[in-house]
């Protein structure tokens, strides 16, 4: 059995941003040489998130209200978090809403995916660097 492990880095423009990784996990595991196994793709902050949906604009757009009504960013003061001197509290209950992480069937060297399906990091406490682990594991 093979591992392979490589990090993706991002600094989103805005607070809030989903940005399709498909492709730079796509080619990750073209340079893994694996072909049967499988790939976690898994978000290395506490306030950014990795899941697998549509790429379409509509359904991003509703994404992000959908996660304001839930977990809105205003009043800061209503969390407790934020009493710390952070102002992010919003964030880590957006990331636990979307996921933290995504694991993959890999078969045939290609993501084993459904019609439409694409990988995606979702930010929500951006303008700052962060990372994305991939890691491959299989023959």
């Amino acid at each position: 059995m093979k591992s392979f492990t490589k990090e993706l880095w991002f600094t989103t423009k805005k607070k809030l941003e989903f940005i399709n990784i498909t492709g730079e996990v796509e080619a990750l595991l073209r340079e893994s040489g694996i072909k049967e196994g499988l790939c976690l793709v898994n978000a290395m902050h506490i306030t950014a998130s990795v899941f697998v949906n549509d790429d379409e604009s509509g359904l991003h757009h509703d994404f992000g209200v959908w996660l304001e009504k839930l977990a809105p960013h205003e009043p800061i003061s209503s969390y407790r978090h934020n009493n710390t001197g952070e102002d992010n509290a919003d964030a880590h209950l957006k990331r636990s809403i979307m996921g933290r992480e995504v694991v993959a069937a890999v078969t045939g060297g290609k993501l084993h995916f459904g019609p439409w399906e694409q990988i995606f990091y979702g930010e929500f406490d951006g303008q700052r660097r962060k990372r994305v682990l991939v890691k491959i594991i299989g023959e």
